[in-house]
């Protein structure tokens, strides 16, 4: 029977049994034959080249006839500091990511704008702007040193299979950084959704050492898109928390106001189509607007003759995306379970598994030392007392391995663990060269240096906690250069949208047909001022109230009572007679409209069917409220002396909307006028 073998002419490499050789690998044919036998069953051959006899044989070397068999244990692909084509990169990781390759693309693309993670060239898009990136295969990448440094460690990640079971991968990758604070995350799954704000670089080292040093402290976003935040109600990133963020927006000239950094969350597009959506809806008042914005924004929105420049920008920050609100949401699995946590909560975990982390990284390094001090003991005894001579009679393996481990035995004594086969094997591969360079001077000054590094980690373990917060230290030093706080903090109160939105239309009132809005000037009467987002009252003649949206036209009922932008700041203070029914009694009432729902309509009879009203007034004082006096008079019918009764507000207090009123009188009445203002009521009319 035949097997193919992939054949690796290697000059000075020689495999015995159970040993392992390490090979770089990095010519593309040779990376092809690895790839080959991974593939199939892990076998390669490694056969030596004869020397070369001819000046044609140089660059065809022959083969000799006998050769050796091994086994592929273990691939891992070298970084070699160069940039890659993110088509490729999208490619490998397929071998581990079994989705499309848009998702991937698209998460390379996202970690490389983050500037943390991936050292990007070529047209990576705009964060700013909303421009996306080029094509996979126009664009290259490759790991900054921060992450190498802190994010990848194959000797304290913890391996798993791949889907296909063909290569290894990352159960989670060993960071020794709050990544997740420090480049936000946002997304949605089965049921919950997460929404962790970015945070400052430096920031999150100094609260990291507070942690190690059991000292309080704080932690509010920063964003790349610069701008100014108010975080007085960010509760630590919880779910009901929210921060406002807002453009920075300057006045340099007369005449126009730039926007020079835009608020998290949208990009200079979406901001310039809302602002032409709030003038085009006439909520603010602008000439044009441009945008030059290229590595930072750059907005320029240029404002009619006359206009006021503040409260344009007040009405910017009102009525478009100059101002958002963006409600956290932090999120994050703990043992396998989702889980509500606060952001500081996410820093000192993350804190303390950075800790965790340094500490393997040290006991690792120790264990290194430690056998690298054990093999140059060995090798120092091996050379120095010419043990590799005692071999040069042997005729088996076996027989090789007992000499050399009986001439080590005066000297085990001398060495701080037990000498194993596999210490014997790597003897044996000591080249004759180094035996006959070797100089005892430098293998003693070697062993005083591997000495003096195991006692330094010896120390960086008993001091754990000084050793991390110095770690953390050295880290901002070296990768905190231009990562200082990019927004600004500051506490702003919202701004007022009915003090600054353009009052621009005119609302008219047809009685005649019942409607009113601004878009009613041939057929209706001027009533006011107003602006599209204001709220419309009604009054009407059988009693009912309602608040509704301004409009161009809406119904308002035939003949109403009164018809105005309703203003709350104004708390107006109305005064009403009715009668109750249709030949019910006659009653009076003073009330405030108080809180309202829009769009629904509020009894302010007794609701019972028939009522009508028949004295309507307001006044924006109790004092001028209560001045009002009315006469009532009643019907000729009735057999009494004085049919002429006056009305004094005053004797009537201030209630709500629903209450029911006063009792005026139980008889039957003609009219109700105000009373002139030389009345007597003791002289009568």
């Amino acid at each position: 029977m035949t097997t193919r073998l992939s054949i690796f002419p290697l000059s000075g490499a020689l495999l015995f049994p159970r040993m392992h050789l390490p090979l770089h690998v990095f010519e593309p044919r040779y990376r092809a034959l690895i790839s080959d036998a991974m593939a199939r069953d892990r076998l390669i051959g490694m056969i030596q080249p004869k020397p070369p006899t001819t000046r044609d044989e140089t660059d065809k070397p022959r083969l000799f006839d006998m050769g050796c068999v091994g086994k592929v244990a273990h691939v891992e692909a070298m970084d070699d500091g160069r940039y890659n084509k993110v088509a490729g990169i999208v490619g490998n990781t397929m071998n581990y990511h079994p989705h499309g390759d848009q998702s991937i693309g698209a998460a390379i693309v996202g970690l490389g704008q983050k500037d943390l993670l991936i050292d990007t060239q070529g047209n990576w898009g705009n964060t700013l702007t909303g421009d996306g990136a080029a094509a996979p295969r126009y664009i290259e990448a490759r790991l900054t040193k921060f992450a190498n440094e802190v994010v990848f460690n194959p000797k304290t990640t913890d391996w798993l299979p791949s889907y296909d079971g063909r290569r290894k991968e990352p159960d989670t990758l060993p960071v020794k950084f709050p990544l997740l604070l420090a480049q936000g995350v946002e997304g949605i799954a089965v049921g919950l959704a997460c929404k962790i704000l970015p945070h400052n670089f430096h920031e999150l080292i100094e609260a990291a050492i507070a942690v190690l040093r059991d000292q309080p402290f704080t932690l509010i976003p920063d964003f790349p898109t610069s701008g100014i935040m108010d975080a007085s109600d960010y509760r630590d990133g919880l779910r009901g928390g929210k921060v406002r963020v807002r453009a920075r927006i300057s006045t340099e000239k007369k005449g126009y106001l730039r926007i020079t950094e835009i608020p998290f969350g949208t990009t200079t597009g979406a901001l310039m189509e809302s602002i032409v959506a709030a003038a085009d809806k006439g909520k603010i008042k602008i000439q044009k607007i441009e945008d030059n914005t290229a590595a930072h924004a750059d907005i320029l929105v240029y404002l009619p003759a006359g206009a006021d420049a503040d409260q344009t920008r007040d009405a910017l920050y009102a009525f478009t995306d100059c101002e958002l609100t963006i409600s956290p949401n932090a999120c994050v699995i703990v043992d396998g379970k989702p889980v509500f946590m606060a952001v500081c909560e996410i820093l000192r975990r993350t804190t303390f598994r950075t800790r965790e982390l340094l500490q393997q990284e040290l006991e690792i390094k120790l264990g290194e030392l430690a056998e690298k001090w054990h093999f140059s003991s060995l090798e120092k005894i091996f050379i120095e007392n010419r043990i590799y001579r005692d071999i040069e009679e042997c005729e088996t393996w076996e027989a090789v391995l007992k000499a050399i481990d009986d001439g080590l035995k005066p000297f085990k004594k001398l060495l701080k663990r037990e000498v194993t086969e596999e210490d014997l094997v790597r003897l044996t591969e000591i080249k004759i060269k180094r035996i006959s360079k070797f100089d005892s001077f430098k293998a003693d000054e070697e062993i005083r240096g591997l000495e003096k590094s195991i006692d330094e980690a010896e120390k960086h373990l008993r001091n754990l906690t000084k050793y991390t917060i110095r770690w953390y230290e050295e880290l901002a030093k070296k990768y905190g250069k231009d990562r200082e706080r990019r927004t600004e903090i500051a506490s702003f109160e919202r701004v007022d949208r009915m003090q600054v939105v353009a009052a621009n239309e005119t609302l008219y009132l047809d009685a005649k047909n019942g409607f009113a809005g601004y878009g009613l000037e041939k057929d209706g009467e001027p009533v006011e001022k107003c602006s599209t987002i204001d709220d419309l009252i009604t009054f009407t003649a059988d009693g009912k109230m309602r608040v509704m949206k301004v409009a161009e036209k809406v119904f308002v009922g035939q003949k109403p009572l009164r018809v105005a932008i309703f203003r709350k700041e104004e708390d107006l203070i109305y005064s009403m007679i009715y009668r109750d029914g249709k030949d019910g009694h006659i009653l009076a009432k003073r009330f405030t409209v108080g809180g309202i729902t829009r769009d629904k309509e509020y009894e302010l009879t007794k609701g019972t069917p028939g009522s009508r009203v028949l004295y309507f007034a307001f006044h924006k004082t109790n004092e001028e409220s209560a001045a009002q006096m009315l006469l009532v008079y009643l019907k000729s019918g009735l057999r009494m002396k004085n049919l002429i009764r006056p009305l004094h507000f005053a004797e009537f207090g201030i209630k709500s909307r629903s209450s029911g009123g006063n009792l005026v009188t139980k008889h039957g009445i003609e009219k109700i006028i105000r009373a002139p203002k030389d009345y007597d009521p003791k002289l009568g009319a």
